[in-house]
């Protein structure tokens, strides 16, 4: 249940603006359970979001009742972190021991000038909270000045990444994909590459006979209908930070430029000095053999890339944004 009441508030915390005003007005949303959480044997929980404003500042505070967020971790848990060929395997070292393969597989991906370290942190909570569930890989196939060849060209290399740490990890049998700004759009060619359509099947009349034969299958006729994968697993959530789905052209994305369109549209002309390919498709600049800008070309399928089959086959989207010089919003697109 949730609620939203609106009271004075008096901070219990040091605020940095320098204000003379003691007090001042906020709104106050309560989310209640009554269901038992993961976090609290006890059942229920109970957490509170407070929305601060004062002389046009606004400030987020959030306020988490006894129970809602209580630490889940195990005494003397320890969390892997595997340096492998191309990034980082981290899981938990008593389930490895164990020889207990974990059945999700969460991808995360750097953006521009990043690497697998940029993540390492965010990956070892992950594994804490779900010890014997997840194993998280922190991609490295495109890192620092690799950033700067094209999403497509990244998204390829990401999607072999990605077929080979299905290989080391033979268990797994879901996937989830976590991106930072440009990585979100790698992740996506990337999706776009690896995703596998549903498999037709054979369905068979009340006289046993075949009503639809798949090819290179055996005779026999088949009931069972298959869904459709990413890299031949279940995918679950995709998740981006930041990304600039729509492009990076005008729409003061770049604060540096103070929103000024004569420099934005200058921008636009020399970004690929810069940045190289990304950023003919950041702005949306690049005309490969004629063709429309790679990220226009993204919002729909081609015949052999299935950008928006892949994006939608996931279970969860979710794109979070900044609140200003930022438009990454993707969802009107699905």
């Amino acid at each position: 249940m949730i609620t939203k009441i609106k009271q004075p508030f008096k901070p219990r915390i040091p605020i940095s603006i320098s204000t003379s005003v003691t007090q001042f007005s906020g709104s106050v949303l309560s989310f209640s359970s009554k269901s038992k959480s993961r976090f609290d044997n006890k059942g229920g929980s109970n957490c509170r979001l407070l929305w601060v404003d004062e002389s046009g500042k606004m400030e987020l505070l959030r306020k988490l009742s006894r129970g809602c967020l209580r630490n889940s971790l195990k005494k003397g848990q320890k969390v892997e972190i595997e340096s492998v060929n191309d990034g980082e395997d981290v899981f938990d070292a008593a389930s490895a021991k164990a020889k207990l393969q974990p059945e999700h597989l969460v991808v995360m991906v750097n953006g521009l000038i990043g690497s697998s370290a940029d993540w390492r942190y965010a990956a070892e909570q992950f594994v804490k909270r779900l010890p014997d569930k997840i194993v998280v890989h922190c991609s490295e196939c495109n890192y620092s000045r690799l950033t700067f060849d094209g999403v497509d060209r990244m998204g390829e290399r990401l999607a072999k990444e990605v077929e080979d740490v299905i290989k080391r990890w033979p268990g797994v049998r879901k996937i989830s994909f976590v991106a930072h700004s440009l990585g979100g759009l790698v992740a996506r060619y990337a999706i776009g590459r690896l995703y596998e359509p549903p498999m037709k099947t054979e369905v068979a009349d009340l006289n046993g006979s075949c009503l639809v034969r798949e090819e290179n299958v055996s005779d026999q006729c088949h009931k069972q209908s298959t869904e459709e994968t990413v890299a031949g697993l279940e995918p679950v959530n995709f998740i981006t930070v930041a990304t600039p789905h729509l492009g990076s052209r005008g729409h003061k994305q770049l604060p540096l430029l103070c929103g000024l369109p004569l420099l934005e549209k200058g921008a636009s002309q020399t970004a690929h000095w810069i940045v190289g390919r990304s950023g003919k498709h950041l702005f949306l600049t690049d005309k490969d053999n004629g063709k429309p800008p790679l990220l226009l070309r993204m919002v729909n399928d081609s015949d052999d890339l299935k950008f928006m089959s892949g994006l939608r086959s996931f279970k969860r989207r979710v794109a979070y944004a900044n609140a200003n010089y930022d438009l990454d919003s993707y969802t009107d697109m699905l």
